[in-house]
């Protein structure tokens, strides 16, 4: 009989272009590809009912309890990242679907935090655009001037290994660094040669510029809302990359409609794809959004699913590498 497989939330179509799926093919396995993101989940169990094995891209599409019970035929779930909170691992595993993952490459994120930091800071997608219109009536220059690096303060939330990165080429750029996460000692902030800020409400204070390097838990959610904004600089910009509700959205679009901060760049969104109707898109040069591709480059990619191809090949063969459990 032949084995089911489908690629997940491919945006881009490049799954079956940057591996080579030849090993898989010739299991005799058949591939089918989808690049949309479905919300309803009952529409998601018709679209995936038939499926053995399902290749999923980090949290684009959530894998509940609910939904794995409703996929009987799925027995083995292959995540990009050997961590994917939007899958319910104990639920498959009590219900005999293997999980298994692959590496991820941090540096690409870290490269994409300080795109967003320029950018929003030196506007650069309005100057951009700007300059490239024909239309002579458009000035060549605005008044908004650029926010210098040199001299200013980064604040970091959460010191871990994309924290550590992102400090280090702060420090190349003369930057002051503080970190603050609600476990982080001032030792451990030391060893990596950071200042330790005593609390969130120092940092956010004394920052022009706050990172968010935390995971997405319950006692994430909302870390920062209008009481924080409230209490960083209005020539501030906050940067996240990490998830969406982290941030209070709500809250954010407030200040950034009323000044309380200059502005925020942003990859990751409470619900994704963002939807055209949400007010982040409605903020102009306030912000600076992309589309959470923060980890998305050619080498991440092609590691992400030559391991794919990797771990099916090998649960094919009664042998499964980098489970997760």
């Amino acid at each position: 009989m032949t084995v089911k497989l489908a690629i997940l939330d491919d945006y881009q179509a490049v799954a079956l272009k940057i591996a080579d799926w030849t090993p898989v093919i010739d299991a005799g396995v058949d591939i089918t590809v989808f690049n949309d993101t479905i919300q309803d989940e009952d529409a998601l169990v018709t679209r995936l009912e038939p499926f053995t094995i399902l290749c999923i891209m980090r949290e684009r599409t959530p894998f509940s309890e609910s939904l794995l019970r409703r996929l009987p035929n799925l027995k083995l779930l292959v995540t990009t990242g050997m961590r994917n909170f939007a899958v319910n691992i104990e639920a498959a595993t009590s219900l005999g679907i293997t999980v298994v993952g692959t590496q991820v490459l941090a540096w690409s994120t870290t490269e994409h935090i300080w795109a967003l930091i320029l950018g929003i800071a030196r506007n650069i997608v309005p100057d951009a655009t700007r300059t490239a219109t024909p239309d002579v009536s458009v000035p060549w220059q605005t008044g908004r001037l650029a926010t210098g690096l040199y001299g200013k303060t980064i604040g970091l939330i959460g010191l871990g290994r994309l924290g550590v990165s992102v400090a280090k080429i702060a420090k190349a750029f003369g930057m002051r660094v503080t970190a603050w996460s609600q476990n982080l000692t001032a030792e451990k902030a030391a060893e990596v040669g950071v200042e330790f800020a005593g609390s969130k409400e120092e940092l956010l204070r004394d920052s022009d510029f706050v990172s968010l390097h935390v995971v997405l838990s319950p006692r994430s959610v909302d870390l920062i809302s209008e009481a924080e904004l409230k209490l960083m600089k209005k020539t501030a910009f906050l940067i996240n990359t990490s998830r969406g509700p982290i941030v209070n959205e709500k809250a954010l679009v407030a200040a950034l409609r009323d000044g309380t901060i200059a502005g925020a760049a942003l990859d990751v969104y409470d619900v994704e794809p963002l939807s055209p109707n949400n007010e982040l898109r409605t903020l102009g040069d306030r912000v600076l959004l992309t589309p959470h591709t923060a980890y998305v480059t050619d080498d991440t990619y092609k590691t992400f699913f030559e391991e794919t191809v990797e771990d099916i090949v090998e649960w094919l063969a009664g042998e499964p590498v980098r489970v997760i459990n």
